[in-house]
Parts: structure tokens; C-alpha cells; sequence
């Protein structure tokens, strides 16, 4: 076990994959020479040399085509989006032609491809770099999505990915990367994609979070000496229903925490899956702890207050174990939208 930050842990991670498997290739903007933006490449040019590990043009949407062809062909290309967003440029070459291969040949062709990219709030850097954007990537089937939460689920989760026969999004927030943490590597720091992990139990609620917002509700329920159970999610496709189920069918009551603007957020899904699968055990109506619906606001103090922060977790989840009733989120409450 070694003590590592968040970005170690990713580098790591792809190290580890490229020397246990020659058909891992690692390329995108920065990612040899400097190392990768964030540093999550370090030392892969080095080790692996420039025929694995390649700087690209600034051109989303020419290598992710090249990554879908390159898996198509027989490799596992590793390909980083510095910035979720830019992403945008390249959708059609990851949802229409990667994540439609193995149905559209009948299982004959498979694309074995991970994408990785930065997200989230919190690091200032305003609107058009500081956003999560799941839903992109979470209603296209053939796609898998996971969002690690420390060092050991950025390392776990993203070597699984690799291994994974069809092409797998590791969303990593951003503002993470400098977290320490110990980490296992080698086969046992595997993360397994689709299953979730109780990170704190408790009996008054089950509280559902993802990345960053794991800590969040950890230190909330700390602070604020809530009796909840705390699951973080992990993998957000497929994501894991019986985890969930049987947390909410014991606890009675659900939250989810989410780093999502409210209108259109991962967990409408989750609050719809319970209510549809255990209705008859809720004690109180499921809600969600969201962002508002506002671009994700660049002044330092804006942006603290856009995030579910801790005070604000603590506040909604007391007052909902109180009185059973839904509570107005900051923005209601005060006024502000």
C-alpha cells in the first residue's frame, strides 16, 4: 500500500495496465511530454516511449475517432478529454460509431476504449470548464460510466475500465486530484465497474452520492452527527440497484447528492428506480441535494455557494429526518432564483 494523490493514483493506474498489457496505448492533448495538464501521465513517456504514449493535434473529435478505430483493430487506446466539455466536439465518434459497434456487428466487433476526462466545480474555472455533464453520456447504451471519489477508486475504477471489452467514460473531478490517500495496487486495488460501496452505515436515511459529493456527505454527517448511510455510487452506468434497494427498503428514506443542475441530473433516475421498486418501505418522499439550474459561477465565494457543500447537506437532511417532508433547497429558501 502506498500513500498517493488523486493524479498519482491515475497515473499509476495506466502504468500498471500498460505494463501488464502491450495493446494499451495512452494519447490526447498533453499527455507525453508535459506529462498530461493535470499530471495524470507522469512518467508514461519515459517508461513506454512515443509509439504508446502520444501528444495529439487540438482535435477532440479526430482522436476519439482514431481511438474507436484503434480498438476496433485490436488495441485498448486510453484517450484524455482535459476538460469534460470538450468533449462536445467528438460525441458523434464516441455515441454513435463507438458505443454502437458491438450491436451494429452483431457482437462481432467490439470497442474496447477508455475515455477519460476531467469535470466538475470547485477549482475556478468558471462556466465553460467547470461542468459535470453525465447526461451526455449516461442515456447512450453501450456505454459505461464510472466516477471515482478518492486515490483508491481513481486507480481502481480506471484499470477496470481498460479491461473492459466495451468503451468505458472515466469521469475524474477535478478538484480532487491533490487528495492524498493510501492506495492498493496490483490486481487487489481493482475497483469492479457497477458496484457500489457503503462508505458510512447508518439507519435514518440512505444517502447516495458520486465523486466529489462523497466527501461532502461524509463530513456533513460527521459534523452534523447524522445516523445516515452513506453509499457511493461509483459507477454511474450500470449503477448499482441492489446496493441502493436494500439500503432504502432498511432505512425507510432517500437522498441523493448530486453535482448536477437540478433539471436533468443523473439522480432522477435513482429517486425513479426506488420509487418504482420499494414505494411500500419508504417512509418519506425521496429528494435530491443538487446545483441550481445556473452556469456554474467563476467568483470563488459564487462558486463555493453553487456546490452542496456540507452546511447545506447537513441542513436538508436534518430538517427531512425531522419532519419527514422535503426541504426547499438554498435558492427556494432564500429567494435567490
Amino acid at each position: 500500500m502506498a500513500r498517493m494523490r488523486f493524479r498519482q493514483a491515475v497515473a499509476a493506474a495506466l502504468a500498471d495496465e500498460m505494463r501488464a498489457d502491450s495493446s494499451v496505448v495512452v494519447f490526447g492533448e498533453d499527455v507525453a511530454v508535459a506529462q498530461g495538464p493535470f499530471k495524470t501521465s507522469e512518467g508514461l513517456l519515459a517508461e513506454f516511449g512515443p509509439l504508446r504514449v502520444r501528444d495529439t493535434p487540438i482535435s477532440e473529435m479526430g482522436f476519439t475517432g482514431m481511438a474507436v478505430g484503434a480498438a476496433a483493430t485490436g488495441l485498448r487506446p486510453v484517450i484524455e478529454i482535459m476538460f469534460m466539455e470538450f468533449l462536445g466536439v467528438a460525441l458523434d465518434q464516441l455515441v454513435t460509431e463507438g458505443a454502437k459497434m458491438r450491436y451494429l456487428s452483431h457482437g462481432q466487433v467490439s470497442v474496447p476504449m477508455t475515455v477519460r476526462a476531467s469535470v466538475g466545480a470547485g477549482a475556478g474555472f468558471g462556466a465553460q470548464h467547470s461542468q459535470t455533464l453525465e447526461n451526455w453520456v449516461a442515456a447512450t447504451p453501450g456505454l459505461r460510466v464510472a466516477v471515482p471519489s478518492d486515490p483508491q477508486t481513481a486507480y481502481g475504477l480506471l484499470r477496470s475500465a481498460i479491461r473492459d471489452d466495451d468503451p468505458t467514460i472515466v469521469m475524474e473531478p477535478r478538484v480532487l486530484y491533490p487528495e492524498r490517500g493510501e492506495v492498493v495496487t496490483g490486481d487487489e486495488g481493482i475497483v469492479p465497474l457497477g458496484v457500489a460501496r457503503v462508505v458510512r452505515p447508518g439507519n435514518a436515511a440512505t444517502v447516495v452520492t458520486l465523486g466529489q459529493t462523497t466527501r461532502v456527505a461524509l463530513r456533513a454527517a460527521e459534523e452534523a452527527g447524522l445516523d445516515i448511510e452513506v453509499i457511493d455510487l461509483l459507477t454511474l452506468v450500470p449503477w448499482d440497484r441492489a446496493t441502493v434497494l436494500d439500503s432504502v427498503r432498511r432505512t425507510g428514506r432517500l437522498v441523493v447528492v448530486e453535482e448536477a443542475p437540478w433539471s436533468g441530473g443523473w439522480g432522477e433516475g435513482i429517486v425513479s428506480a426506488v420509487v418504482s421498486a420499494a414505494f411500500g418501505d419508504l417512509r418519506a418522499a425521496p429528494f435530491r441535494i443538487t446545483t441550481p439550474d445556473v452556469p456554474v459561477p467563476y467568483a470563488k465565494d459564487l462558486e463555493t455557494r453553487y456546490l452542496p457543500n456540507v452546511d447545506e447537506v447537513a441542513r436538508q437532511v436534518q430538517e427531512f429526518l425531522k419532519t419527514d417532508a422535503v426541504p426547499a433547497p438554498w435558492w427556494v429558501r432564500e429567494g435567490v432564483i
